[in-house]
């Protein structure tokens, strides 16, 4: 069965409260809410999957590796279990801007292998990054998290689904969803450009139409291939993006 995540950013709790009223009286084929991390925003990750849950009963928080110390216990440890929030996302994370918190070298597979160890019920989830080097080190990079004690990964947005086809053949077997974001600005484009290396196919025009179209064709290939679509409406409206990657 193909399951369906959207990512909520936790702005404010009217906010990601909106946003999930919204879903939940619109769409009735989502899965699991996804909530990141985010410094500039009050609501850590697990506080916003608390929220969701009272729309949803998957939840999802992201947690970052560089918050993460590993001589101390997992911080969000009491919090997790008090709410009975059994997976995660562990990405690496990007330094703060102005250096303020407190941040350490840790990388991802020391926290995958920390959850192992103290919290092994909860179901831990890697991220995956296509656009940050070759092919072959992403698979080694793959391979480490997976002997680290990660159960399925969360991969950066595709927009070229011949890119998508080489990635599940080295996935094959393993737990992914696959990541979808509209990108509808010139600014966007940009922006994924520059940041993370984004080579745009041919044919991509920035608008809606051309997002829901590639959304719907995604959709399509997830359930050919029996895996699951996880979608990141950055900056979007939600509503006419969602109706539309969902009218197929």
């Amino acid at each position: 069965m193909t399951r369906v995540s959207v990512e909520l950013v936790p702005r404010d709790e009217a906010a990601i409260k909106e946003e999930l009223e919204l879903l939940k009286e619109n769409f009735s084929g989502i899965d699991v809410i996804n909530i990141p991390e985010l410094l500039r925003y009050d609501i850590r990750s697990w506080e916003g999957a608390k929220i969701a849950q009272n729309y949803y009963e998957n939840t999802m928080p992201h947690i970052r590796a560089i918050d993460i110390d590993l001589d101390k216990p997992l911080p969000m440890t009491e919090f997790l279990l008090e709410n009975k929030i059994n997976e995660v996302l562990v990405i690496t994370g990007d330094p703060p801007q102005d250096m303020s918190r407190k941040i350490y070298p840790t990388v991802s597979t020391d926290v995958i292998r920390k959850f192992r160890d103290e919290l092994p019920h909860i179901k831990v989830y890697a991220g995956i990054d296509q656009y940050r080097s070759s092919m072959r080190q992403e698979e080694y990079n793959i391979r480490r998290k997976i002997q680290a004690g990660a159960a399925g990964f969360f991969t950066q947005p595709f927009f070229d689904l011949r890119y998508m086809e080489m990635y599940a053949e080295m996935l094959d077997g393993r737990e992914v969803y696959w990541g979808v974001s509209p990108v509808m600005s010139e600014r966007s484009v940009n922006y994924w450009e520059t940041k993370n290396n984004v080579i745009f196919p041919k044919n991509f025009v920035p608008t809606l139409e051309w997002n829901i179209d590639f959304a719907q064709k995604t959709f399509d290939f997830v359930r050919k291939n029996n895996t699951n679509i996880y979608f990141m409406p950055i900056k979007t409206n939600l509503l006419p993006y969602l109706t539309g990657a969902f009218s197929k």
